[in-house]
Formats: structure tokens, sequence, C-alpha cells
């Protein structure tokens, strides 16, 4: 409907419509008066500081998304899916064992980390959780060979709140027990994730120095999930100041994290990040800062969204497979093209729809 008072194709205002533009006009005059000109200037300081840095940030990362692929960055055969707790409950037949294998025939998936958690806050886990586990690891040897199956195990930390999982001594030693307790159930391996987990947390590595002489000894894997690592020099410092959360590692902290374990697999997505380019471009810092402090003989997988949601932290239409993918594949020919313990992680496989699937296959394989 056009506003009344407006002649059609003119642009010339008469009545109620002009008022607004007269009004308009007043306040443009009495702005650019001299009585206003520290207001004017404090209020354009105000702007360039809260708009210019997140400006100029997604410009850089737009810029990170551009240029060509390199040769030699695909699949090197190290890749990982998170799996669901219907594997080990007995939900999942030998017919979607079946169907899974055909699934991933002529992609690079090596491993697969298997929910049969969560963890009691105590760092216990009871036995129940995954009675069908040696069925499934069976299933998979026979249909899958050469595909390993490991333990997902986590649990929410007590760094938020009263409830949770706290890493002190007795617990970690539980969950040493509960990573024997899995591999004598027949997993290959052990995939931790606890979370929300803050950059420099010794008890941690101390958890880790004890699974790692376990899984040694038991020639068994030992992998985790880690948080992203500041984008900016000491971003996990100031998040925390601001929200009183911390979202991202130290780029030291997840050096150490990843000289203690076999595998660590980056959580590259829930990102914030609202475009697409962005979002690729961020994936690509992601990659390189990973590669830059992680130990060559640790294999280092950056996670790839098989999931579809839209909230704060991720929106589906920006944070893509592809754009994942073309950013991981910008970040490891920028900076070590040629390593070989490689890949990526999907997450996850109850939520992954056929155009995921297609992306990974077309991009990475």
């Amino acid at each position: 409907m056009r506003p009344m008072g407006i002649n059609e194709g003119t642009g010339t205002g008469t009545g109620a419509a002009a008022r607004p533009k007269g009004r308009a006009r007043a306040f443009v005059r009495a702005w650019r008066g001299p009585r206003l000109k520290w207001p004017r200037r404090i209020a354009l300081a105000l702007a360039l500081v809260l708009l210019v840095p997140p400006l100029a940030g997604a410009v850089a990362l737009r810029i990170n998304y551009a240029g060509d692929l390199q040769d030699g960055t695909r699949t090197r055969g190290k890749d990982a899916i998170w799996m669901g707790h219907a594997w080990v409950d007995g939900r999942k037949k030998d017919a979607d064992v079946r169907a899974f294998a055909e699934r991933i025939r002529g992609t690079g998936v090596k491993d697969l980390y298997v929910h049969a958690g969560p963890l009691e806050h105590d760092g216990t886990l009871p036995a129940d959780r995954y009675p069908r586990a040696r069925r499934l690891i069976d299933a998979v040897h026979r249909e899958m060979p050469g595909i390993r199956v490991q333990a997902w195990l986590g649990d929410v930390l007590a760094n938020d709140g009263p409830e949770g999982l706290r890493l002190d001594e007795r617990s970690r030693d539980a969950v040493v027990g509960s990573a024997r307790q899995i591999l004598d159930a027949g997993f290959e391996g052990v995939h931790f994730d606890l979370e929300p987990l803050l950059s420099g947390d010794r008890d941690y590595l101390s958890l880790l120095d004890a699974l790692r002489e376990l899984t040694r000894d038991r020639e068994a894997l030992l992998s985790v999930a880690a948080h992203q690592i500041d984008p900016l020099p000491a971003a996990h410092r100031v998040n925390a100041a601001v929200t009183g959360r911390e979202k991202w590692w130290s780029q030291k902290f997840f050096g150490e994290v990843a000289r203690r374990v076999d595998q660590i697999a980056v959580m590259s997505y829930d990102t914030w990040m609202p475009l697409e380019g962005m979002y690729g471009g961020y994936v690509a810092q992601q990659t390189a800062l990973a590669l830059e402090v992680t130990a060559p003989g640790t294999d280092l997988l950056m996670g790839l969204p098989f999931f579809h949601e839209d909230d704060l932290g991720h929106h589906e239409n920006a944070e893509t497979v592809s754009a994942a993918v073309r950013g991981t594949r910008l970040g490891l020919g920028r900076t070590d093209r040629d390593r070989k313990r490689f890949g990526v992680a999907l997450y996850v496989d109850f939520a992954a729809e056929e155009g995921d699937w297609k992306a990974y296959r077309e991009g990475w394989c």
C-alpha cells in the first residue's frame, strides 16, 4: 500500500507523509551543529569500536575462504564418525551394520566413535549402558574389515555449576577404571568428550597421562574431542570475562592435549558464524592453528557438521559440510599439505542427510 500524500512517481510529499521528513532534516541540522561536537565524536568512536572489528573480522574470514584448492588435500583414509547410542543398546540390528558398511564404502572412514556412555558424575560407567557392544564390534569386523570401533564416553564437567564431573584424583581414577572396563568389553579405543573444558586445565592433562599409560599397555587408541582454538590471542580469556564461560582453548593448551593422545578431533562447528563464506574461512584458520601445534605422531581430525539446527551457535545455512571441507582443504594446503596423519570427523550419524554424505564424498573423498 502506498503512503497517503505521496505523489506517485515524483517523490514529493504532502500532509502526514511529509512530517517525518521535516523532523529528520531538523535532527540532521542539530546533529551537525557545534553544540553536539563532542557527543558526535563520542558516538563515532563507539561505532568504530563496536562495528569495525567485527566487520574487519568478517572480511578477513571471507578472504581466508578464497583461493585455489591444492592437489593432495583429500582424504588420507583416517576419517572418523561419531555414532549414536542405538548401536550398542539393541535398537540397531545386523542389517543396519550392513547398510552402514555400504554407506561408508569408498570413503576415508577408519574409526567409529560409538556412544557407550555417559559417565556417571563420579567417573564410573554402568555396564548396562552398552549391552550389545560385543555384538556390534563383531558385526563391524565381519562387514567392515579394517574399521576400528572406539567407545565414545563423555559427561558434563562441573565448571558451570554444582552438577557434573569434577576431575579430582578420585574421579580421575574412576574414569581410568571405566576406560579399562570398555577395553575389556572389546572396544579398540576410548574417545572422550568432556565439556565444558577450560583451557589450561591441569587435571585434564593428568587424566590423559593416566589414560595414555593404560591404552599403551593395552595397544588401544586414546582419542578426544577438542574445543576450537583462540581465533585471536587470548580470546578464551576475553570470552570468559564477558560471558563467564570459555569457548576456545589457547593454541598452547591444544598442543599439550594433542601430545598426549593418538587422535584429536576438533569440534569445528557451533562457531556462531552467520555466513557460509565466513564459516569456511574460520575452519581454514582453525585447521592451520591446529596443524601448527599437533605433534606429527597424532592424528588431527577436523569436525564436519552432519547435523541441522538453527540457533545462536549454529546456522545450518552457514555451517555446511561443503564449507567445512573447503576450509579444511585450504588450511591443510597452506600449512602442511603433505601431513599424513590428518582427516575429518563427521558429527553425527543419526542427524546426517543425504546432502551431507554427498558433500563429504565429492569434496573430500
